[in-house]
Parts: C-alpha cells; sequence; structure tokens
C-alpha cells in the first residue's frame, strides 16, 4: 500500500508539474539527485546527513549543523529536503557541504542512495519518516536520530490502526523531544529511547538577535517611533490590518514584510494601503523616514528587521498555521497572530504567558494593538516576557551534541 501511495503520488506530481511551478522545480530536482552526489564525490568522505522536510524544519536542524561543523571539521555534511519551498531557498547554503532533494522513498532509491552517500549517522528533523530509507540505515546499522520532535495523542502513532507507523519509530536510536508530553506519548507505546531536549529553534534565534545585521534604511525609517513589523503576511492576515491601519490615524510605523514577494503581489499590498507608503527597493536613507509603511519586497532580511520594531504580527495563523514567532519573540516584542496556531508548542506557550495575543477579526486585533500602543507598562511587561521566554528555552542543541558523541 505504502509502494502504492507512492507511485499515485508521482503520478499526480507530474500532472500538477505543468500548472504548479514548486512540483516541477521537485521533479527536476529529483532527476539531478545521484548525479549530483557522484559528481562531487561524496563517497570519498565521511558524511552525516541531515534531512528536512522544508524551511522551518531546516531552521530546527541548522544549530546541530553548525555545532557539528565547527567543532568535527573532519565531517562532511549532507543536507537533504523534500519541499522545493526549503531546497530553493538554501541550495547554497554554505554550512552544509553537499545539499539536494531526497529523492523519493522506493526501495532501490533508498538502496542506492545509502550506499552511495555511506553516512556515519543520520540526523532527521521534526516529522520525518521514510520507510523504505530507515529500512536501507537500519541494514547498513547506521545510527539515525530524530530531533526537535513533538507529538500529540491525535497522531496516527497512537491509534489503534496505527502500527506501521509505530514500527518506524522503533528504527531511530535516539529520539530528542521538545516537551515532556511527547516523551510520555511515547513510552506509553514501548518508545523509551526518548530524551526531552527542547526545541533546537530557540539557540538559532537566540543567535539571530546576538548577530543580527543591521539594516540602514530600516533603521532610518523607524528613528524613534514606535514600530509594528508585520511578518510572513498572507492576504487573510492584510486584510484585517489594513482595514485598521486605514481607518485610524496612526501613531505608528509599519513595517510589512509579506509571505510572497512576487510583483502582483507587493503591487496589491500597497494598492490597499492609505497613506505613504514606500518599498523597500525604492527606498534610500534620505527618503524612508517621511514615509507611513516600508513594505519589503525582498527575501531574506525579516529576521534582522525585527530588531527595529515594538510590536510584531506574524502571518499565516488564517491559514496552515502561523509562521516563525521565535524570530520576532527574541528581540522582546509582543506578537499578534491569526486564530490557527494551536499546532505550534511555542505560540501556545507564549500565549499562555500573556506575550502573544491570538485574534480572529479586526475587532479583536483593534482591542489588543490599542492597548499595547497606549499602554507602555504593558507593552513592556509583555515584551520582556517573550523575551525571557526564548532565553529560558536555549540549550537543546548542546544537549543532543554531548550525546551523539562524536
Amino acid at each position: 500500500m505504502y509502494h502504492l501511495i507512492l507511485k499515485a503520488a508521482l503520478f499526480f506530481a507530474k500532472i500538477a508539474s505543468k500548472y504548479n511551478q514548486k512540483i516541477k522545480f521537485w521533479l527536476n530536482g529529483q532527476d539531478t539527485i545521484f548525479s549530483y552526489l557522484e559528481n562531487k564525490n561524496i563517497q570519498n568522505h565521511q558524511v552525516i546527513w541531515f534531512h528536512a522536510s522544508s524551511l522551518g524544519e531546516f531552521e530546527q536542524g541548522r544549530p546541530l549543523m553548525e555545532a557539528i561543523k565547527k567543532q568535527f571539521p573532519e565531517y562532511k555534511i549532507l543536507l537533504t529536503f523534500f519541499s522545493p519551498s526549503g531546497y530553493e531557498i538554501r541550495k547554497n547554503y554554505a554550512g552544509a557541504d553537499f545539499v539536494c532533494y531526497l529523492p523519493l522513498d522506493t526501495p532501490q532509491n533508498a538502496k542506492r542512495f545509502v550506499e552511495l552517500v555511506r553516512p556515519q549517522m543520520v540526523v532527521f528533523i521534526k516529522y520525518e519518516f521514510w520507510k523504505n530509507f530507515l529500512n536501507q540505515l537500519r541494514e547498513k546499522e547506521v545510527p539515525v536520530f530524530l530531533i526537535s520532535a513533538i507529538f500529540r495523542n491525535n497522531q496516527l502513532f497512537f491509534k489503534f490502526y496505527g502500527k506501521f507507523y509505530r514500527k518506524l519509530l522503533h528504527y531511530f536510536k535516539h529520539i530528542f523531544v521538545q516537551d515532556q508530553l511527547s516523551e510520555k506519548l511515547l513510552n506509553q507505546i514501548g518508545i523509551k529511547n526518548v530524551t526531552v531536549a527542547g526545541d533546537t529553534r530557540f539557540d538559532r534565534v537566540f543567535e539571530i538577535a546576538e548577530n543580527a545585521r543591521e539594516i540602514p534604511i530600516a533603521k532610518a525609517f523607524a528613528k524613534n517611533n514606535l514600530v509594528f513589523i508585520v511578518g510572513s503576511s498572507w492576504q487573510p492576515d492584510e486584510n484585517i490590518i489594513f482595514e485598521y491601519f486605514n481607518a485610524i490615524p496612526q501613531k505608528v510605523k509599519y513595517i510589512i514584510a509579506p509571505h510572497e514577494v512576487h510583483a502582483e503581489n507587493i503591487e496589491r499590498i500597497v494598492k490597499s494601503i492609505s497613506g505613504k507608503v514606500i518599498r523597500y527597493s525604492h527606498a534610500h536613507e534620505k527618503n524612508v523616514a517621511e514615509n507611513d509603511v516600508l513594505i519589503i519586497d525582498n527575501i531574506g532580511m525579516l529576521s534582522s528587521l525585527y530588531q527595529y520594531g515594538h510590536i510584531a504580527y506574524i502571518g499565516g495563523g488564517f491559514g496552515a498555521g502561523i509562521h516563525n514567532v521565535l524570530e520576532a519573540a527574541t528581540f522582546g516584542m509582543p506578537i499578534i497572530f491569526g486564530k490557527n496556531f494551536k499546532q505550534f508548542k511555542e505560540a501556545i506557550d507564549l500565549v499562555q504567558i500573556q506575550a502573544a495575543f491570538p485574534i480572529s477579526d479586526v475587532f479583536e486585533f483593534k482591542d489588543i494593538f490599542e492597548n499595547l500602543i497606549n499602554n507602555s507598562d504593558f507593552l513592556q511587561q509583555t515584551a520582556l516576557k517573550a523575551k525571557q521566554f526564548v532565553a529560558e528555552n536555549r540549550g537543546a542543541t548542546e544537549k543532543i551534541l554531548r550525546y551523539l558523541k562524536l
């Protein structure tokens, strides 16, 4: 059944690739994996293989990759992605020696890949469970670790019909989970090789804040003003924010970094805002300060932009789920986001300590936003809670590294 599902997925992907650029990228990437690795002579190196599904999982694995690279330079890092959203953005990531897509999980691909790479160790990040790869790695006696994992009782592993999925968990030498509930759930189904290490993203975002690069245009725009940063927003998020912005006289400057930065979306955003708006690509230090809104029309800048803000809104909460809240929290910012956040532990925790505030509509947005901008004590208290939350949850990378004993 598993193999039939894979074949069906590949068949439909080939059809969809005619209409979907990301799927086309993925198919093209599948065709070049083995030739890429052979040309790089990967078999001549001691390799530690990291696999991330997409960009979010990459960020969780990144602190451990970089720590290994720094402390054990004799090893080469292979980084694979399943999703084009991760690979296309990080294919030139300097922290890895080799970067490619993960081949489709067929028995033939898994055997060929593992025999070619000959990894000394494998690290899967958060949610990655590929049956044939795990089978091959076990046959070759390669230790496989799962890091920054999080489990919930509604997952298939814990259902009476989830035997296939439970079996996959036994293939891991050790599983590092984010919280005690995950450990408890795994223990209940006989998985004892578990350590509560926390989430490595806390280490990553703390490092980002410590080494944030200066962005002179954003600094000139912010000046001595209260700044509201909208990060990774989608249209449903923006509809709420713009409805408020266009109706209420502003005491605050806005920096908007949408998730999609293609020309059509940027043009839509500009037309949706009444007020003085400038795009980052049109701005310079002399003309930017006279504007009310700065639109970021590029990628890769958001994590450093947060240093210029006082309140953050994180997009995605009216779709599949919110984007990275920790990048804002580490700079000491209260955070607002949409209602779809409950599959993200860090967001739940921030809400519980009243450093983050979920909203459902423009009225709820108005209430919390005006409370923050009009009550300096409340703003400072929530900002401090957010910053302390990140600082107190650091250390997962070091815990994992100690266990690996390279």
